[in-house]
């Protein structure tokens, strides 16, 4: 009766564990990226004695010495992508990991993708401030960071393309003043700054069918560069279609300038040269970031212009065994040999969804349902334990009469 006592003891101190996971559980339902965890239950030793004076080697003489725990095993079940609207709200759909390191360098791993940048242009999690890890080109972890890159200072300006009629009437052709700006070229130089140039076109003398264009960009009335074209039936032939120019912006480096004219045609009629397409861009500032589906940093520039940034690291291991859970919603690597360090759209890291965070994988239902089988186990302990305590007392009763 005694080991009755003990036995229900067990049952007491394993369901009052169960009980407790199942808490911890319920009580993070709505916790972004928490991985709920199960109880293990396993039988106690047995006794190989003869109690009931058979042979001690057979099954039917073991006696159990009642329930043990083996411990908590996490479920990596993936949970809820749940929208939030936020563009640096990040979850993985799959089975990846964001990657964090501390002020210490310790590196730990979340699915909880609620991040932003600081005051320093550093990407950290809005809980703790920890960094969120990138991958650079050597595959090493390195903190996401747009120290440097809030302006983006542009593209100068190298090819123009040109359309629409020159007159062959006169020898000198160019925009009448005030010159529209649909006819002048908008130069933008490596600082971002703009240049407007008006071209010029001088007739010379016709040889062969050929007439020979001289080219001329002015800076207000001063010719900063000249090239030629030669006109065949009314079009550029195609060896002079492209003319090379150079421009010098005062304080720089000279430009390499090419006017594509394979558009303009030479007939009679009115003046009407103007520049369809540059590729230049003038600088702005940083207008918006956002990770896309493989974890690339898009960012947003006011002068309509998106550039690619670092990498999101995310890691997967091999088994739960591998993972141990440290609270805020973090883990750690048990075993560094069973993680994989990658990056979003690789293999079975998964994909990345911006705006959304995943919730907790908890199931409500399953929990309630576990919840009485722990409590009906716990009464049922607490029931033995009474029950051989009544015994206890009826036989000491007896020995005192």
């Amino acid at each position: 009766m005694l080991e009755s006592i003990y036995v229900g003891m067990t049952g007491l101190l394993g369901y009052s564990r169960g009980l407790r996971v199942i808490a911890n559980n319920t009580a993070n339902m709505n916790t972004p990226g928490f991985k709920s965890s199960s109880l293990q239950f396993a039988d106690l030793f047995y006794s190989g004695r003869n109690l009931s004076g058979g042979n001690a080697s057979q099954n039917y003489s073991q006696v159990g010495f009642g329930l043990d725990t083996a411990g908590t095993t996490l479920s990596f079940k993936q949970g809820e992508l749940r929208q939030t609207g936020n563009s640096l709200d990040m979850a993985v759909d799959g089975q990846g990991l964001f990657v964090l390191q501390d002020a210490d360098g310790k590196i730990t791993y979340t699915r909880a993708g609620q991040f932003k940048f600081d005051t320093e242009g550093v990407l950290v999690s809005r809980l703790n401030g920890e960094k969120v890890m990138g991958l650079d080109e050597g595959g090493n972890f390195s903190p996401i960071t747009l120290s440097g890159q809030m302006m983006d200072l542009g593209k100068p300006s190298s090819r123009f393309k040109l359309a629409g009629n020159l007159p062959n009437t006169t020898t000198e052709q160019q925009p009448k003043v005030p010159v529209d700006s649909k006819y002048t070229l908008q130069v933008i130089d490596v600082a971002g700054a703009i240049h407007t140039l008006t071209p010029k076109f001088t007739k010379g003398d016709a040889t062969g069918g050929n007439t020979p264009v001289k080219v001329e960009l002015l800076d207000g009335t001063k010719v900063v560069s000249t090239g030629q074209v030669i006109f065949s039936t009314g079009k550029p032939t195609p060896e002079t279609a492209m003319v090379s120019m150079t421009y010098t912006p005062e304080g720089q480096a000279a430009m390499a300038l090419t006017l594509d004219l394979t558009e303009v045609v030479y007939w009679a009629g009115d003046y009407q040269v103007e520049m369809r397409s540059q590729d230049g861009v003038v600088s702005g500032a940083l207008s918006g970031v956002v990770f896309d589906d493989t974890g690339t940093l898009k960012k947003t520039y006011a002068n309509g212009r998106t550039l690619d940034g670092a990498h999101l690291a995310l890691a997967r291991f091999d088994s739960p065994d591998a993972v141990g859970a440290l609270g805020d919603n973090q883990f750690e690597a048990l075993n560094k040999d069973a993680w994989h360090v990658g990056v979003a759209g690789q293999g079975a890291f998964g994909s990345l969804a911006s705006g959304k965070i995943e919730i907790s994988n908890v199931d409500l239902s399953q929990e309630f349902s576990d919840l009485v089988i722990m409590q009906r186990g716990y009464q049922a302990s607490s029931q033995v334990i009474s029950t051989a305590n009544e015994m206890l007392q009826q036989l000491f009763s007896m020995k005192s009469k």
